[in-house]
């Protein structure tokens, strides 16, 4: 189905209850939908924005267009939960109602201050000629009431930048605050722009962040920056949009990693990195946001989608979803990632098996399902590929690989139910080390996300088998492997 402009961005009041009613219903029938992810109600989900914990509870919102699976007249779709979990929905935290958000309130982050939560986002508007402006704006909340600004908080674009200027990441230091924001130059590269605040309401321009050589052509825009630290090293966290494929990096539409630097320097701002790490090593993953949860650790979600791919769910009216929360270590120099302790949460009946797989496939009793969690180490003694296939069926089949000839992991979703991306390939791989794996894997209904070695790498993609498609299989190839698992399904 084609949308027209007028289509995309109407406003929620104006659309007619039986309309919502009928969209509801057509999305509760799509085959895909989700038991334990973040999904929209109806309609389109993509960044996690404004996520904090604030008043004994995790904030998270998303963008969401409402009424298809397209991108559209955004709003703030408002989540809030005790563990990070179980996730109780909200409705509507930030609607386009102001002249500075006209066509959509775009992305931003949150930051508690004086027991508030302020919210700074960005607002794009468009004149009638379908120019682009964008504002930064901020709302705040108090007693679960949120309250939008009359005006924008910054309202000009510093000359020798485009209109693509979004996504502030808000911080406080020395008393002061800061926020970094993702910018376009006019010679069509990506950059950062600094800017600062002594009351998150009058903010100056500070200047763009000076990058090394290679960084100033990394991507024709930056977005969804964001800056923190774990394990007392500073983290720099963006989604560069432009990169060309090399070998088996930046192999999807857009991408999302992080830098090591040194702290930023709110003088004289710099990011000096030597590595770009990717975030995710699947198909599926973008725009992630973080924060600190009531322990002490950093938290990460992101959007488990891409934007201008279309998916399978789009034909139920609705599309997207979020990845598991993950906390956030750094080992030997690279962040790792894993799922919330909490997330165990969701266990219930469980299975467990030992055994020796010598050039066979094998599957075992209670190892089968939609939505589970697996947890899996294979130890190889003289076999040259093992691995799992999931959500296998009739034609069907999600297949996990580890090559110990090539030191290579992959995903392979070529038969993984219906196609769709197919463009950008159907297998993401990564190096791997060693004669033995450790795997936790994460599967939903349309979903599957593949946690190594300790979050080493992570692997996360959607996939649209049939619902019948439900087995699991354990293989190996030229040789014996050992085998450890334990089954958890898991429930709603």
């Amino acid at each position: 189905m084609e949308w027209t402009r007028e289509e995309r961005y109407r406003l929620l009041d104006d659309v007619d209850e039986q309309e919502l009613i009928e969209l509801k219903r057509r999305v509760d029938d799509s085959p895909y939908r989700l038991h334990y992810h973040i999904q929209p109600p109806i309609g389109l989900l993509n960044d996690p924005n404004g996520f904090a914990y604030y008043n004994g509870e995790y904030h998270l919102f998303y963008q969401w267009f409402p009424l298809g699976p397209v991108h559209g007249l955004k709003h703030w779709y408002h989540l809030t939960s005790t563990d990070l979990v179980q996730w109780e929905e909200n409705g509507v935290g930030i609607a386009p109602t102001h002249y500075y958000d006209s066509h959509g309130a775009f992305s931003g982050t949150a930051m508690e201050h004086d027991n508030k939560l302020y919210l700074m986002y960005t607002g794009n508007t468009r004149d009638q000629e379908w120019n682009r402006t964008s504002y930064q704006a901020v709302a705040v909340m108090e007693a679960g009431e949120i309250t939008k600004s009359d005006h924008p908080v910054i309202s000009e674009l510093p000359p020798g930048y485009t209109s693509h200027f979004r996504d502030p990441k808000l911080w406080k230091e020395g008393g002061m605050f800061y926020a970094l924001i993702g910018a376009q130059r006019t010679n069509q590269t990506g950059c950062v722009l600094l800017y600062q605040s002594s009351d998150l309401q009058t903010w100056d321009f500070v200047g763009e962040v000076n990058v090394q050589e290679e960084l100033k052509s990394f991507g024709f825009m930056w977005e969804c920056p964001d800056y923190l630290k774990v394990d007392g090293e500073h983290v720099f966290m963006f989604c560069p949009q432009g990169l060309e494929a090399d070998g088996m990096h930046y192999q999807n539409l857009y991408q999302s990693g992080y830098m090591l630097i040194d702290q930023i320097d709110v003088d004289q701002p710099a990011l000096y990195s030597s590595t770009f790490y990717e975030f995710d090593r699947g198909f599926d993953f973008y725009a992630p946001q973080t924060t600190t949860d009531e322990f002490g650790n950093k938290v990460l979600i992101g959007w488990m989608g891409l934007p201008e791919i279309e998916y399978p769910s789009d034909q139920g009216g609705w599309a997207h979803c979020m990845t598991i929360p993950r906390e956030l270590r750094i080992e030997c120099g690279k962040l790792k990632q894993m799922p919330v302790t909490a997330i165990t949460k969701r266990r219930q009946t469980s299975r467990h098996v030992t055994d020796d797989l010598l050039n066979e496939q094998q599957s075992y009793d209670g190892f089968s399902g939609v939505s589970y969690e697996l947890d899996c180490n294979l130890r190889a003694t003289t076999a040259k590929r093992m691995g799992i296939l999931v959500r296998t069926g009739v034609g069907e089949q999600t297949k996990l690989i580890f090559d110990l000839e090539t030191n290579l992991f992959t995903l392979d979703r070529s038969s993984a139910g219906k196609p769709f991306a197919i463009d950008y390939g159907t297998t993401r791989s990564c190096s791997l080390k060693g004669s033995s794996i450790d795997l936790r894997v994460f599967v939903d209904t349309s979903s599957i996300e593949v946690f190594l070695n300790g979050g080493e790498e992570v692997f996360t993609a959607r996939i649209f088998p049939d619902q019948k498609s439900d087995g699991i299989v354990f293989f190996t190839e030229g040789g014996e492997a050992k085998l450890e698992a334990s089954f958890y399904r898991y429930h709603s």
